[in-house]
């Protein structure tokens, strides 16, 4: 089966699980796994920051992120089609106490003055502290629902400036910031020397089982710490899952282009066929949405898996189709042939 709907579908080789094997391990609530601290501390480093903290999950490194930057009550600023706001069960607002505010973005890129309107200022004749303070910016890097978006770095770093001019924090979501530098032609810290957190996945294109790490300043962390426990995220011998991260952040990044490469000619080939929306020039990751003119998405989706290729339908007649590790070349010229065959030629 060709699995094209997400890259957390990968799967650890032989390497990465030998890697796992051989970890050296501790208590990690006791900040006793070597593994673990090795990787946060190699992972701060590319970053660009001071410390970092293993996490079972993206949703949970951003989560911390908001809450440690937070206190209920206070108002956040994200895309209206964020990650955090989309696809981590309200919890900006059910676990943390924040409210919202959306930017209207066109695929999840946005600049300062987006930014500047929605941050709360005095007003004449208005009675102070009507409006909950506004703490934290939320950018994400590449942008999930904006089709694996990369933010044009001048772009993020003004964006990211004029939320400061204003008193926020910034965090970026960058679970596939990998990704971001990659297709940027940048080192992952040209990116994160903006925020004050950034969160990153080991589970999507570098194709390890499970984790993500947030990172900053180091009372930042200590901080996070605090609210990672608090949100059931503290792990004991968790250096036999930090050790496939390590595996990944030494052999699965600079391969990265080899899943836009693919992503890029899925693109390409679904634009020549009939009855299907789609601009191959927005596709600039490894994440592509099409939409389908005269088929739902759902019976696209499972006439596909009848010939052995797994799609993701997310609406009535829209499809995203994602590249990963597991994906080789021979199988995209095969998910092609069942695209063709299914939908028919131009």
């Amino acid at each position: 089966m060709i699995d094209l709907r997400s890259d957390t579908v990968t799967r650890p080789g032989p390497a990465m699980r030998a890697a796992m094997a051989a970890a050296e391990v501790g208590d990690d609530v006791y900040g006793e796994d070597p593994t673990v601290r090795t990787l946060e501390e190699r992972t701060a480093e590319i970053l660009g920051k001071e410390a970092g903290l293993f996490v079972p999950s993206g949703t949970m490194a951003n989560q911390v992120a908001i809450r440690a930057h937070s206190e209920p009550g206070d108002e956040i600023i994200a895309d209206a089609h964020s990650h955090i706001l989309l696809y981590e069960r309200a919890a900006p607002t059910a676990v943390s106490g924040v409210m919202p505010r959306l930017v209207q973005s066109a695929a999840g890129v946005f600049d300062g003055d987006a930014v500047r309107a929605l941050v709360h200022g005095p007003l004449p004749g208005m009675p102070a502290g009507l409006f909950p303070p506004t703490r934290l910016l939320c950018l994400e890097n590449t942008h999930n629902a904006g089709g694996g978006t990369v933010w044009p770095l001048p772009t993020f770093a003004e964006t990211a400036r004029e939320a400061r001019r204003h008193g926020l924090r910034v965090h970026c979501d960058g679970a596939r910031l990998w990704n971001a530098a990659v297709a940027a032609g940048v080192p992952e810290k040209a990116y994160a020397e903006h925020c004050d957190s950034v969160a990153v996945c080991f589970s999507k294109g570098l194709g390890a089982p499970i984790g993500s790490l947030l990172a900053g300043s180091r009372a930042f962390i200590d901080r996070a710490r605090r609210f990672r426990g608090m949100f059931g995220g503290g792990m004991r011998q968790a250096g036999v899952i930090a050790a496939a991260a390590l595996y990944a952040l030494d052999h699965h990044r600079e391969r990265l282009a080899e899943d836009h490469a693919h992503a890029r000619k899925l693109a390409l080939a679904l634009a020549d066929l009939p009855g299907v929306a789609i601009d191959p020039a927005r596709v600039e990751t490894n994440i592509l949405y099409f939409r389908l003119e005269k088929m739902a998405a759902a019976r696209f989706a499972e006439a596909c898996e009848a010939r052995g290729v797994r799609v993701l339908p997310i609406g009535v007649d829209t499809v995203r189709l994602v590249t990963h590790l597991d994906v080789a070349p021979a199988d995209v010229t095969r998910a092609i042939e069942v695209f063709t065959a299914i939908l028919g030629r131009g």
